[in-house]
């Protein structure tokens, strides 16, 4: 069970590889038209982020909830899955062509790129 945890946390965390070119969205009206009545998505992950501050959608089989605030041009966000909280963490978010990329660590850390749905 730990190791299908394990896998899921890298999957949540996993780089991206794209060559896309992202352009930075740095104003918290500009992020909120993009994901306003979106489903985030990627491989087993469905994220829906609100414009009061919530986190909620399921990965894998468990659910994923959290609250989020947007700091200095980055998406700030706390998330718990599956009663495990992954904490505390301010992201670059990019658009390019229907997909958000979030990069941890105010963009100096892993990618994950999710499509708008």
């Amino acid at each position: 069970m730990w190791k299908f945890f394990a896998v899921m946390i890298a999957l949540l965390a996993a780089p991206v590889f794209a060559s896309a070119s992202y352009t930075k969205i740095s104003e918290k009206t500009e992020f909120l038209k993009v994901v306003q009545g979106k489903t985030l998505t990627r491989p087993l992950i469905k994220l829906e982020v609100s414009s009061a501050g919530n986190i909620s959608g399921r990965g894998a089989s468990w659910n994923v909830n959290g609250k989020w605030t947007w700091q200095n041009g980055y998406f700030c966000r706390n998330l718990n899955w599956g009663g495990t909280e992954l904490g505390y963490n301010c992201q670059e978010v990019g658009l390019s062509n229907g997909r958000l990329r979030f990069t941890s660590d105010e963009g100096r850390g892993n990618s994950a790129e999710f499509r708008l749905r």
